[in-house]
């Protein structure tokens, strides 16, 4: 399903997002028609639509396209992507009205499996951001896939661990959870957890991964999944903790989309 503003979308209308690729998303698990953290989902909508275009968006309007797309039953990963089809290289100054594409796909199997990732020293533009232009953390992964592993872990230039291509870490040290700071996208699983209470942040750098018990990435889509490399350093597909967020991230009430 590709629709934008609820009609199916036309070649043309898709031009801006591959010449120019100016905009944001964010992409929910749809499980039996609910979401979890959807109010995190639409206030990241809301917030990028008036940083990059300085524009409202109106949430109801976005859950209502969205809901389109969303079976009654049964799970799908559902995009919203917020993009002005009329603002190119040429036209970038001009006012934006900006359009809401919304597409499907199906979702993965439940249990993903453990990820091993190389670090890369790597700062988003705009991080805060889920920008739309992944081509440098996509050029990331690729490199570390082509070399073996599952994707890349970034890493700031003072060696401070960051955040996934497409997710977030979290590390176990001293049986507690710690996430990470620094200059990153909070995505909506942290944002979940934190709420539920594992609330502890701090700067770590990629020396003091040693130290670490275990490791896991979150990701609206996937929930909770363990990493069991970094580089050359190891870590237990099972944890005692890691398998108490996974499941407190599960017993997590969803909101009807």
């Amino acid at each position: 399903m590709i629709e934008l503003d609820g009609e199916p979308a036309a070649p043309d209308d898709l031009i801006a997002l591959a010449v120019t690729n100016y905009g944001h998303f964010t992409t929910l698990l749809v499980e039996d028609g609910a979401v979890r953290g959807l109010d995190l989902h639409l206030e990241r909508l809301i917030r990028d639509c008036r940083l990059l275009f300085g524009t409202p968006l109106d949430p109801d309007r976005v859950r209502a396209l969205a809901r389109r797309a969303a079976p009654e039953r049964g799970r799908r990963v559902v995009r919203v992507t917020v993009f002005d089809p009329a603002l190119g290289l040429a036209t970038m100054a001009a006012d934006a009205h900006p359009r809401v594409l919304v597409t499907a796909r199906p979702a993965p199997a439940a249990d993903p499996g453990p990820l091993r990732v190389r670090t890369a020293v790597h700062l988003r533009d705009l991080p805060e951001v889920k920008s739309v232009g992944l081509a440098a953390t996509l050029r990331l992964r690729r490199r570390a896939a082509r070399d073996g592993y599952d994707d890349v872990l970034l890493t700031g230039a003072d060696g401070a661990v960051l955040e996934g291509g497409t997710w977030n870490i979290g590390l176990v040290r001293d049986g507690e959870v710690v996430w990470p700071g620094g200059d990153i996208l909070a995505g909506t699983t942290r944002q979940l957890l934190r709420r539920a209470g594992d609330d502890v942040t701090d700067l770590v750098s990629v020396s003091e991964l040693g130290d670490c018990e275990a490791v896991f990435a979150t990701n609206a889509v996937t929930g909770v999944r363990p990493v069991v490399r970094i580089d050359e350093r190891a870590y237990p597909a099972v944890h005692p903790v890691l398998s108490r967020l996974a499941d407190t991230y599960r017993s997590l009430p969803a909101d009807p989309l």
